[in-house]
């Protein structure tokens, strides 16, 4: 038979206070206690990266895809060479985005310039409230053997405002996705030999 302890209250303060400090029974709690919180910061962030990256990356891919309709002539001569059918060549090919949100949320901006060295890849045109200026944005998708810019912009909510330091700012927790793809349309006009 194991002799008992006395009460914790018959002991003194000092033994009370090395009882205490020999005592491991908690210890685990107390450690994950002070960690958890950084710990699931920095999951919950790691993981809305992972997200954005692949959104980044279906916007990418979508845009190089609908890019290809204007490089030949397909969008030209369909009758759907507008910005509204641009769009929904992108959106359709992000189908785990919603096509509504897609289309509205979505911006574009497609121009045409003499030669490659004349373009200039610049800054997102910006309201003062950190949205995108429709404005300023043009949709010229060219004719055969012109040099064509296409640069799209999505704005992205953040879940995570760990990482909203860390990245361009768009206010009200959003990021902007931005994607660019330069090509000469191929000579579909005359169906002779290709661009120089």
């Amino acid at each position: 038979m194991r002799p008992t302890e006395p009460s914790l209250l018959a002991k003194t303060p000092l033994t009370r206070l090395k009882t205490f400090s020999r005592a491991r029974g908690g210890a685990t709690a107390v450690e994950f206690a002070l960690i958890a919180l950084p710990f699931f910061m920095l999951l919950f962030s790691v993981l809305e990266l992972g997200i954005m990256f692949i959104a980044s990356t279906t916007i990418d891919a979508a845009t190089v895809a609908a890019a290809r309709e204007i490089r030949t002539g397909q969008l030209q001569t369909t009758g759907t060479n507008t910005a509204a059918g641009f769009k929904s060549l992108v959106c359709d090919d992000m189908s785990w985005i919603s096509t509504a949100d897609c289309m509205a949320s979505m911006s574009l901006d497609v121009e045409t310039y003499p030669s490659f060295s004349s373009i200039q890849v610049s800054s997102p045109p910006l309201t003062l409230q950190n949205k995108i200026d429709q404005t300023k944005l043009t949709y010229d998708a060219g004719s055969s053997c012109d040099i064509v810019l296409v640069r799209v912009y999505y704005p992205w909510t953040l879940l995570a405002p760990v990482i909203e330091p860390g990245l361009p700012d768009l206010g009200a927790n959003q990021r902007l996705l931005t994607t660019a793809v330069a090509f000469r349309n191929e000579n579909w006009a005359a169906g002779g030999p290709p661009c120089s």
